[in-house]
């Protein structure tokens, strides 16, 4: 089983992928759900932070430090520099802001390593609807050194257009600031691991290729 194929089943272990018909905030009406709130426990942590630091590793993503945007992103980005550590022998950093800038002890808007000209920094989030999180962070990574971006890692890549877009919320970060968004797994690859068994849910394979076809944009 593929990395990629044991993510998928531990989604739906955790119950943070479910299948059914569901609402989005979009309005559109979805034959499965994401919840990644459902990890809450030390365990689902450590194996979501192995799984970051695979996909890191396979799409060879060069990182000095590991960057979590408060507050979802903190114990992403310590797992997967953990992960990163215990798995592939590879030391990294990790950092996360604050919501509001500290004015008191030793102050300032960033917790962990404090970020320096040219170095490499990969964003850790969780999933991405909008691509409004990496918007309202990146005035902040700007303002504290000239960083070289190189890359963002989420967990899942609905592949699915915007509701103004052709394209979808990978698709445009890329297009407007050039930084690549890699995914642990695609809407793509959670298909193929039904049609595999892998994970059950046969009975919404038609549903879940249907809205692929209906809102999904081009790999």
């Amino acid at each position: 089983m593929t990395y990629k194929e044991s993510f998928i089943q531990f989604m739906v272990e955790s119950g943070v992928l479910t299948f059914g018909e569901f609402t989005l905030k979009s309005g559109r009406l979805a034959p499965y759900f994401i919840n990644a709130g459902n990890y809450n426990t030390g365990a689902q942590l450590a194996k979501l932070g192995a799984f970051y630091a695979a996909c890191i590793n396979e799409n060879k993503i060069e990182a000095d430090t590991l960057f979590g945007p408060a507050y979802k992103g903190i114990p992403l980005s310590v797992a997967a520099a953990t992960a990163l550590y215990q798995n592939h022998q590879k030391e990294v950093y990790y950092c996360f802001d604050r919501k509001e800038v500290k004015d008191h002890g030793e102050g300032g808007m960033f917790v962990g390593k404090q970020l320096e000209d040219g170095e490499k920094v990969v964003i850790i989030e969780d999933v991405m609807t909008s691509g409004k999180a990496l918007r309202e962070v990146l005035p902040k990574l700007q303002s504290a050194a000239n960083l070289n971006i190189t890359g963002m890692v989420i967990t899942v890549d609905r592949m699915e257009r915007g509701l103004n877009s052709e394209k979808s919320a990978v698709q445009e970060v890329y297009d407007e600031f050039g930084i690549p968004v890699y995914s642990i797994v695609t809407m793509n690859d959670i298909i193929q691991a039904i049609r595999d068994e892998v994970i059950p849910g046969k009975e919404y394979l038609d549903k879940m290729l249907a809205y692929r076809e209906q809102y999904g944009v081009k790999n």
